[in-house]
């Protein structure tokens, strides 16, 4: 009788071990890290030049760099104001934009170039006959009233011996181009990427004046991903994981376009899905062009740019040209 309370007594004490055991084997295991949120603005409404966001964000490039990453679209208070406030870890702006900032103290700083050249310029009815800057005389123009507009036209107008004076501007806001070239107005600037691929696909036939073909000092970079100095002065292991899971994110889109506009259309549906598969395709072959990487910078191109918006007086001051941009937080070539 004892032999068998003894081995009942042994028998619960195995089982109870066990039990034990089993319990403290989740405990063992070593917990995922949370996520790091990070808030990113866009400058305008989600469009291909926004891609390699996207699909870092579905592809799990993110997650992968530990980031929960959030995609926002521009407000009444756009990225250039909430990024330089700190309300917003990174947003995508321009050269132009980012160079204004600097002059008014505000400490933005360009971390890529999504796009290597400027792929803009004047549209216009191609009927028109308007193909180089000096045609342009006498024609009507339509914009938004940014001052730097008319500094622009009159750089490729002067240059290519035309008399810019002879132009009048039109303020049309946000009007659609479509619906106003050859109507309103006689010529509009646009991305070629983007409104020149929809005026194809609706067989309005355009001629589009590109600036950097007539001005190299206009070849800036437009977009550009920025952050501010103190997120990279405190959190540039943050900015370095970003900046490896959005480079990866743009990389997929110039290997794989039709993949990638795929994606973008999933998260926002409400686009023109042949526009953004033509689009994509497209601006595949120009987000590195001739680049030694995407989103690389070249401060001649920051320089240039800088100091003519100075001599043109769109600045107030000159800018210390290596402190708006960097290549740090770029991945390795």
């Amino acid at each position: 009788m004892k032999k068998k309370r003894w081995l009942i007594l042994l028998l619960v004490v195995v089982v109870c071990v066990c039990c034990a055991c089993v319990a403290k084997a989740p405990q063992g295991k070593k917990e995922a890290a949370p996520l790091t949120k990070v808030r990113v603005m866009l400058d305008w409404t989600p469009n291909t030049n926004h891609s390699g966001l996207y699909v870092a964000v579905a592809k799990g490039f993110y997650r992968e760099e530990g980031l929960d990453v959030e995609i926002l679209e521009s407000g009444d208070l756009g990225p250039d104001q909430l990024v330089g406030a700190g309300q917003v870890d990174f947003g995508v702006s321009y050269q132009e934009s980012v160079t204004n900032a600097r002059a008014a103290n505000i400490p933005l700083v360009s971390l890529a170039a999504v796009i290597q050249h400027n792929t803009s310029g004047f549209a216009s009815l191609q009927k028109d006959n308007l193909v180089r800057p000096r045609d342009l005389e006498g024609k009507k123009y339509g914009g938004w009233g940014s001052p730097s507009e008319q500094a622009v036209l009159e750089a490729v107008v002067t240059k290519d011996g035309g008399n810019p004076k002879t132009i009048e501007l039109i303020d049309v806001g946000s009007a659609d181009f479509l619906s106003v070239i050859g109507k309103q107005v006689d010529f509009y600037w646009i991305f070629q990427g983007w409104d020149g691929i929809r005026a194809e696909q609706q067989n309005v036939p355009l001629n589009v004046i590109m600036l950097r073909d007539f001005e190299p000092i206009l070849d800036y970079y437009t977009p550009v991903l920025m952050t501010n100095e103190k997120t990279i002065a405190e959190k540039p292991e943050l900015v370095q994981r970003f900046m490896a899971a959005t480079s990866k994110g743009y990389r997929y889109c110039i290997d794989k376009p039709e993949e990638a506009a795929e994606i973008l259309l999933q998260a926002v549906p409400e686009l023109d899905a042949e526009l953004v598969k033509a689009s994509q395709q497209w601006l595949s072959g120009q987000y590195q062009a001739d680049a030694p990487s995407w989103g690389w910078q070249e401060q001649k191109v920051w320089e240039r740019y800088a100091n003519w918006m100075y001599e043109k007086k769109l600045l107030d001051k000159k800018i210390e040209v290596e402190k708006a941009f960097t290549n740090d937080f770029l991945p390795e070539k």
